[in-house]
């Protein structure tokens, strides 16, 4: 038998995996039928990890409900039964759902094309409306490696305007050890997820009466944010990149011209009303491209002036749906290194080295980089909802350029249909929260379609006004979900170029309390952030302290110390050793000028 006949009934199988636990989505569903019959079934799929099933019920769930649940999917699993796959045509199916009293299920069944073919799946005295596939038995699944993780609420086809339903949540393996594996990689991960230690450690902070995905950057989050800010401006100057400050809004004429407000005004905040032609009406950016390329249009332009790579720090505000937010990953407005490249088309391979050159040398540098993955995000040619402006040869052009691009630069890609920004595919790169949940870091997006629009030419050496090509690129990325993502990678405990506070000195009595403001003026006259903790605490108990809010060096100052010009100094893992405080200045300048990671 080969290998892969061999693995194809197997966990390691992507398709084997997603097939159980889409099976173990109807046993959960089976389960709550006979606990509350009363329950109305919507969906449960399958998801990158484990499964679920959104629910509308009389009651919330709790903790209790979900023990309960999965005692009862113990017992079907046990009770091996088949599951058996059954067609009926439209007016069958329909009598079948509403008989079960499954309103979900019957509208489901009405939007489906005319021609579907309408499936189910049986399961002892459980049926459910569903295309497959499944295991051929409950029996295949080990009830004791089930575990239901959580319960949220959720709208009816993620429209707010629909019913709130319950979507319980779940994971499942074949053997229980994996199970118990996996819960604790779980309770790890909960140690380390940025919306526990951003708060804890002071980071950043939420306001009901604020709102949703509009996060408080605490003095700590952003002195971070402004160190990096910093870095990646002086980074980008280095690189040849014009630094540009734009307006927050626009009239939706601007939007109009570069395709978004046809494609994506639901995703932005407006100000006034966008349907009434007479009346002015502004919005939020959502992204910055339109504004850059004003300076591009400010005169005219010559090749000479090419490539011209424009670099903002950009705020950016984005009307995420609310079942959406999670701590600084996800927000309404965040920060991002954003740029646009202006170039002539036989400049597009050698700018789009330098940019993911670049990015690479940002993540790298922060710690991101050996985590990432590259998606090559491609338009979907069926252009569903009339999404993506252009023509087909238009982006059979644009995507047959950069995969050339991405292939000789040797970048190792998935694709990714329909990822594409509405005007030009892009590379994405993406990384995984400590959840397994991947979102994207840096983009480089090719564009060959908005120049034109905005009606920007240059004039080209054979004295011909031509038409410009244009990278959109980040460098670091969203710094908020930036942020987040290093404090789950370092547990809070950020690399000392980055922490928000560098030294803290504690002094053991009043005399040395001089002395250690005296070293706090030296420090800060380098640059360096620096606290004193002057309190009449126990020294022992400062340090507990100063080591819980991962600072990465204490200096404890005594007496001696004063007397003989040295210090005690302690990093947060608990090593310590005198030295002089000469000899200390030098270790940390150098520590903090090679950006060392630990």
């Amino acid at each position: 038998m080969s290998e892969e006949v061999k693995n194809e009934f197997t966990f390691e199988n992507p398709e084997y995996r997603k097939t159980y636990w889409h099976t173990c989505s109807h046993i959960l569903a089976q389960a709550v039928k006979r606990l509350w019959p009363e329950v109305k079934l919507a969906i449960g799929p399958a998801i990158e990890e484990g499964f679920y099933y959104d629910m509308l019920s009389p009651f919330p769930f709790t903790a209790e409900h979900l023990e309960q649940i999965e005692g009862e999917m113990r017992k079907i699993c046990k009770e091996k039964l088949k599951l058996e796959r059954f067609e009926l045509p439209r007016a069958e199916a329909l009598k079948l759902m509403e008989e079960k009293g499954e309103p979900f299920k019957v509208e489901l069944i009405n939007d489906l094309p005319e021609d579907a073919v309408i499936s189910f799946y049986k399961q002892g005295e459980f049926t459910d409306l569903c295309a497959g596939p499944h295991l051929d038995s409950t029996a295949r699944v080990k009830g004791n490696a089930i575990k239901l993780t959580a319960c949220n609420a959720a709208y009816w086809r993620g429209d707010s305007n629909r019913e709130t339903l319950q979507r319980i949540y779940g994971i499942a393996f074949p053997k229980k050890d994996e199970l118990d594996a996996w819960v604790k990689q779980r309770e790890d991960a909960l140690k380390r997820d940025h919306n526990k230690l951003g708060r804890e450690l002071e980071y950043f902070t939420t306001v009901d009466v604020i709102g949703q995905g509009l996060p408080i950057l605490l003095p700590k989050g952003a002195r971070t944010i402004q160190v990096l800010q910093r870095w990646v401006e002086d980074e980008e100057q280095k690189r040849g990149y014009l630094l540009t400050k734009t307006p927050y809004m626009a009239k939706r004429e601007l939007y109009k011209i570069s395709g978004h407000w046809d494609h994506y005004l639901d995703g932005m905040f407006v100000l006034g009303d966008p349907h009434d032609e007479t009346k002015e009406c502004f919005a939020l950016r959502p992204m910055t491209c339109p504004f850059q390329y004003q300076v591009f249009l400010n005169r005219g332009r010559s090749y000479r002036d090419l490539p011209m790579r424009l670099g903002e720090t950009s705020t950016l505000f984005r009307n995420e749906d609310s079942g959406e937010m999670h701590g600084l990953i996800r927000v309404r407005q965040f920060t991002i290194s954003e740029g646009h490249l202006i170039l002539r088309p036989e400049q597009l391979e050698e700018e789009f080295k330098g940019c993911l050159d670049l990015a690479k040398y940002c993540l790298g540098t922060v710690g991101l980089l050996d985590k990432c993955t590259f998606r090559f995000s491609q338009w979907d040619p069926a252009n569903p909802n009339n999404k993506y402006e252009g023509t087909p040869e238009q982006w059979e052009e644009a995507q047959r350029v950069m995969g050339q691009i991405l292939d000789d630069l040797g970048v190792n890609y998935t694709i990714g249909i329909d990822e594409a920004a509405f005007y030009g595919p892009k590379l994405d790169i993406q990384y995984k929260n400590v959840f397994g949940k991947e979102d994207t870091l840096v983009t480089i997006q090719i564009d060959m379609l908005l120049a034109k629009q905005f009606g920007m030419e240059y004039v080209d050496a054979d004295g011909q006004k031509k038409t410009p090509y244009i990278i959109h690129r980040t460098s670091l990325g969203c710094y908020e979900r930036t942020l987040a993502y290093l404090l789950e990678e370092y547990g809070g405990a950020l690399p000392t170029w980055m922490s928000p506070e560098q030294v803290r000195i504690l002094p053991i009595t009043d005399r040395a309390a001089d002395y250690s403001y005296e070293l706090k003026e030296k420090l800060f006259a380098q640059g360096f952030r620096v606290e004193v903790d002057p309190r009449n605490e126990k020294i022992g108990k400062k340090i507990r302290e100063a080591q819980l809010e991962k600072v990465p060096y204490m200096l404890v100052v005594g007496d001696k110390e004063v007397e003989t010009g040295e210090v005690a100094v302690r990093n947060r893992k608990g090593e310590q050793e005198v030295m002089s405080f000469d000899a200390f200045q030098a270790k940390l300048k150098e520590e903090v000028d090679s950006k060392a990671r630990s």
